[in-house]
């Protein structure tokens, strides 16, 4: 008799019926699922999930049970961590570790808007591959794509300084890695903090609207906070490095950056530089207009790993900006160098309540020199130049508590500024012919600014509720005043003490739809050119500004309401923010003071305005039209008044459409682009400032990504297409007979490749 076992055919039949009842025991039964935050590794509880016809929450473990379903997602939610979906290739790993990490975002809730820039070359997310092919030189530009952002231009290709929702200049906390800025040493602000970013370390800009997030410094109207690259430890020791260059044809405009180092377990060292130059430009009228400019970036940061919860990182950044054409100004930029150090530690602590520290300490330096040797004026009666510089240094400590599943945001930080510069005068004609005069412009102006911060965080499965707040103590002086400035003022120092407040917090109404209600009050003192700018021409129209340095802080209390309903294919946002201004700083002209220059209409006082109010929307929605197909529609209102002289408050945007269609082929590795921009007519302007109305205009711009391979990627595309004749409503005038406003360019090609090793 033979045994059933030594048959070939059986044997085989019972290994097979071994083998599909050892997988039955793997997938069929049931499987603990355990969900952690990735950085603490702390228990996710009240995740909803949905699998295969399951749906329930994690438990207080952060457990959720799964049967194995062949071909099925695994669709997870939670208000803290956002909503994740994992394919069934993926769940085959996770079904054999038992495990999923979570990654929290801390500001996911609040009206914010992220901006992802160089991200690794072959990345199939659409968005940020159109970022990645960007080499821009000027930050302003980079966040002109974002709808509730307007940029001042004085420039026809650099300096563009940012209006959110109508806050401008001191009024938004610009910030590099939520502490390092940068003070305009330029009275004009030629070189806004904006320029100063050195753009390919930077990983992402967050928007953040509003008063709320208060972490980063007083965030009167928002905050914008550039974040550089994080250092990323391998278990090899590997060289890493990226080339990307690019050529625009309507100005001939050449751009090229680079990254280069290695990277080990301890340790890593990139080195950067980026160079930029254009030329004049043509609008869509065929007119030249001056946008002569260079810039060179270049620098290093460097990272250590003294231990397995703790990183040192440090960067270094220099910027020169040569011949930069301001036609909008009576100079034009000569050069302005900057310097800008930064030194971070952070440590991370397991098991504990207190999570993370951080720690930031930072300084800026910038030398800068204008002059009017190229203006041609005619006649000519004068020579001039301003050389200035500033400072900037400080630093930011934070702690990051963890207590249950809520999260406590507690720290303090520093910063001082100061600004000094001359501006020199020869006289050409008439009888002061021959004479020199020097005008104090900053007179040694000095701001000390100290505060503490906290943000607790009230986290559930359907409600995230957020309680901000920080204390500043402002203080201010001149170390050099000019006598003309201390004949109008008896005192020149100013001190306040400036409590902010903000309460909000989400709610999910369901799995596909969120409400939002945020409340704050911020009270902001003034910046260095509102107290002590000397008679010079910084404003909108050409008459010299006056410091003052007896303004009162000014005041924003703001309400934002915020409606989200999203799918897998339809991402829709609706913001409708109102703010209540109060001691609104802004400018009156004085009859009784002389200009120092002859040319100029007369001199503007710094002065408050007791109330005032701003009120807008912003609108998102993003879909997938067909699987390979995305549309993304966004528009953006401010409405701005004074309401003591009963006119519109100046500088505020226009109503913005902006419509965009990409598309995803050859397995994500083909994406074409097409883009379409309304700025409608702004007839609601301030007359007392020399405002005009600015027609409405569209502009259309294509282009085309191609992912050659992980390591290769190419872009080329065209600006505005019918080669519109436009320009910004926040665009200066020429400064000439004409006074014609600075037009944007017209018809412009330009090709992008990126080579990638990071």
């Amino acid at each position: 008799m033979k045994i059933l076992g030594f048959n070939p055919e059986i044997r085989q039949l019972l290994i097979t019926i071994i083998f599909i009842g050892a997988c039955g025991n793997l997938f069929s039964q049931e499987k603990t699922i355990r969900l952690q935050d990735e950085n603490s590794g702390d228990p996710v509880t009240d995740v909803y999930f949905q699998y295969a016809g399951e749906i329930g929450f994690s438990d207080k473990n952060g457990v959720i049970i799964l049967h194995y379903a062949k071909d099925q997602s695994l669709f997870l939610s939670h208000i803290r961590y956002g909503k994740v979906q994992l394919t069934a290739e993926e769940l085959k790993e996770v079904f054999e570790s038992g495990l999923i990490q979570l990654k929290a975002s801390g500001n996911i809730l609040l009206p914010i808007t992220l901006i992802q820039v160089h991200p690794g070359a072959g990345e199939k997310n659409r968005l940020e591959i159109s970022a990645q092919n960007k080499l821009a030189h000027d930050a302003g530009e980079l966040l002109e794509s974002v709808a509730a952002i307007s940029t001042i231009r004085k420039s026809g290709a650099y300096g563009f300084d940012p209006v959110l929702r109508g806050f401008k200049y001191d009024q938004i906390n610009l910030v590099l890695d939520g502490a390092q800025t940068a003070t305009a040493a330029c009275p004009n602000r030629m070189d806004p903090a904006s320029s100063q970013i050195p753009i390919n370390m930077i990983t992402q800009a967050e928007v953040l609207k509003g008063p709320y997030n208060l972490r980063y410094g007083n965030a009167f109207g928002g905050t914008i906070n550039f974040k550089s690259s994080s250092p990323e430890f391998r278990s090899k020791t590997t060289p890493v490095g990226r080339l990307g260059t690019s050529y625009e044809s309507n100005g001939n405009i050449f751009r090229t950056e680079g990254v280069g180092g290695i990277s080990g377990q301890k340790f890593e060292l990139n080195l950067f530089g980026a160079f930029s130059t254009g030329k004049d430009y043509t609008d869509g009228d065929g007119m030249d207009v001056a946008a002569r400019f260079n810039r060179l970036n270049w620098g290093g940061k460097i990272a250590f790993k003294p231990g397995k919860s703790q990183t040192l990182g440090i960067l270094v950044s220099n910027n020169i900006a040569k011949d930069v054409d301001f036609p909008a100004l009576p100079m034009d930029l000569r050069e302005d160098n900057t310097w800008l150090i930064n030194a971070r530690h952070s440590v991370q602590f397991y098991d504990k309540i207190l999570t993370s520290w951080n720690t930031n300490v930072y300084g800026t330096f910038v030398d800068h020199l204008m002059d009017n040797y190229d203006k041609m004026l005619v006649p000519r009666t004068v020579d001039a130049e301003t050389k200035a510089e500033t400072t900037n240094y400080g630093g930011r400590s934070e702690l990051f508590l963890r207590i249950k599943n809520n999260n406590l945001y507690t720290g303090i930080d520093y910063r001082f500024e100061s600004a000094d510069g001359y501006r020199t005068r020869e006289m050409l004609m008439g009888p002061m012919a021959g004479k020199k005069f020097m005008d104090n412009v900053w007179q040694d102006a000095q701001l000390k600014k100290i505060g503490i911060f906290g943000e607790f965080q009230l986290i559930s499965s359907d409600l995230h509720l957020v309680l901000s707040g920080r204390l500043d103590y402002n203080r201010s002086k001149i170390n050099d005043p000019d006598p003309r400035f201390s004949e109008i003022y008896d005192d020149l120092e100013s001190d306040h003490l400036n409590p902010s407040l903000s309460i909000g917090g989400t709610k999910m109404l369901n799995q596909k739809t969120s409400l939002g209600l945020w409340m704050g009050r911020a009270r902001r003192s003034p910046g260095i050119a509102e107290r002590y700018i000397n008679q010079f021409p910084i404003g909108l129209d050409p008459y010299e500004m006056l410091g003052n340095p007896q303004l009162n802080p000014e005041i924003n209390n703001q309400v934002d309401l915020v409606f989200q309903y999203r799918t897998n294919k339809t991402n829709l946002n609706v913001n409708l923010f109102t703010s209540f201004l109060r001691d609104y700083i802004s400018s009156e002209i004085r009859e009784d003071l002389k200009p120092a220059m002859p040319t100029s209409p007369g001199v503007r006082q710094f002065v408050n305005i007791e109330k005032s109010l701003m009120a807008g929307f912003e609108f998102t929605w993003k879909q997938m039209l067909l699987k390979n197909i995305e549309q993304d529609l966004r528009m953006a209102y401010t409405y701005g008044q004074d309401r003591v002289m009963n006119e519109p408050l100046p500088e505020i945007p226009p109503f913005e459409f902006r419509y965009q269609l990409t598309a995803s082929f050859l397995q994500d590795k083909l994406q074409p682009e097409i883009m379409f921009r309304r700025a409608f007519k702004q007839d609601r302007i301030a007359t007392s400032y020399g405002e005009t109305e600015t027609p409405g205009f569209n502009v259309v711009n294509a282009r085309i990504t191609w992912l050659l391979n992980d390591v290769f990627t190419a872009t080329g595309g065209i600006d505005n297409i019918f080669d519109a004749a436009y320009y910004e409503h926040l665009a200066r005038s020429v400064r000439s007979a004409e006074a014609r406003p600075i037009y944007s360019p017209g018809r412009s090609f330009y090709v992008t490749l990126t080579i990638s090793f990071l």
